[in-house]
């Protein structure tokens, strides 16, 4: 659709096509011939991690029998339930950039792109939650040498990390808000971009911010406890000393995390931003011909007016 209008300072001439959802928006990568090299390095490396998790599976449950995972120490636990966040979300990653390489499109029927779509969702979330609940309790145990009680079987850990998320993006699912955003399925690039705001930007940047300040305040206290009883001896010690392993041990979880997650948080701030220019295209383009001084008695050929350039270019 071509709509025009003039007036005394300006013609604005745009023509737009209304997107729907997120399979209006072009596969990002086929129209510069960077296609291949998004999503060829993207499969590689999501095969690569899928491996290294189910590695450290397979390693787990080597040296220790399955029957007794409850009574393995958390970090073992921990270690075991971050590998199968991470296989879960590679197998479905893996699967929704394979579908786009074969296709050259975006997965159909939208019911596939949307399961893809929930699947990723819920393993990054249940994984943020994951290591959130490993930097709170590494929190607890040093400043108060509690452990947090994770219930029966870690039923509590486990309905908050695995089921909360769920239940959200039932509801998200619901509202239509999953599908293509032009790259992968996640949250539809067109009807999900308050999702897409929940569930990344605010919830990723509040993890990740509320995860460092309880990781750097548990190694400063660590620190701190270790120099001044360096030189003492006895029970007290020796269990001072187990709590800051137990605690030292567990933070490696919270540094693979910042490490894993940090860059999606940022770009997901800036990929918002742009959404949000770009669905405000008209207001820029009458911004950009108001400054070029546009006829304003132009009649859809986008005829200069000298007169009028004059006059600004001399004010």
């Amino acid at each position: 659709m071509t709509n025009i209008s003039c007036s005394v300072v300006n013609c604005v001439i745009s023509t737009s096509k209304e997107l729907k959802d997120g399979y209006d928006l072009p596969v990002y990568g086929l129209d510069n011939g960077s296609f291949y090299n998004i999503h060829v390095p993207a499969l590689v490396c999501i095969f690569l991690s899928l491996i290294s998790a189910v590695s450290v599976i397979i390693y787990s449950f080597y040296n220790q029998h399955i029957s007794t995972f409850f009574e393995w120490t958390r970090c073992e636990r921990f270690a075991v339930y971050m590998a199968i966040c991470d296989g879960l979300f590679n197998i479905s990653h893996f699967a929704d950039h394979l579908h786009i390489v074969l296709t050259k499109s975006l997965p159909t029927p939208k019911g596939l792109c949307a399961f893809y779509g929930f699947l990723l969702a819920e393993f990054i979330t249940a994984q943020n939650l994951l290591v959130s609940n490993v930097a709170i309790n590494v929190f607890v145990l040093t400043f108060f040498r509690k452990k947090i009680n994770f219930g029966f079987r870690d039923y509590r850990l486990l309905g908050v990390i695995f089921l909360l998320p769920a239940l959200g993006l039932t509801v998200v699912a619901a509202l239509g808000q999953l599908g293509p955003n032009g790259s992968f399925c996640y949250f539809d690039g067109v009807t999900g971009q308050i999702a897409n705001i929940i569930f990344t930007t605010i919830l990723l940047c509040f993890i990740l911010i509320s995860n460092i300040i309880l990781y750097v305040m548990s190694l400063v206290r660590i620190y701190k406890e270790t120099q001044a009883i360096k030189k003492t001896l006895g029970k007290s010690y020796k269990s001072l000393e187990a709590s800051h392993r137990a605690a030292k041990t567990m933070s490696l979880f919270v540094t693979a995390f910042l490490v894993q997650w940090w860059a999606m948080a940022i770009s997901e701030k800036y990929t918002n931003r742009t959404v949000t220019i770009s669905k405000n295209t008209e207001m820029w383009n009458e911004v950009f011909r108001e400054h070029q001084n546009l006829s304003p008695h132009c009649n859809g050929n986008l005829e200069w007016d000298l007169s009028m350039e004059e006059k600004w270019g001399s004010a």
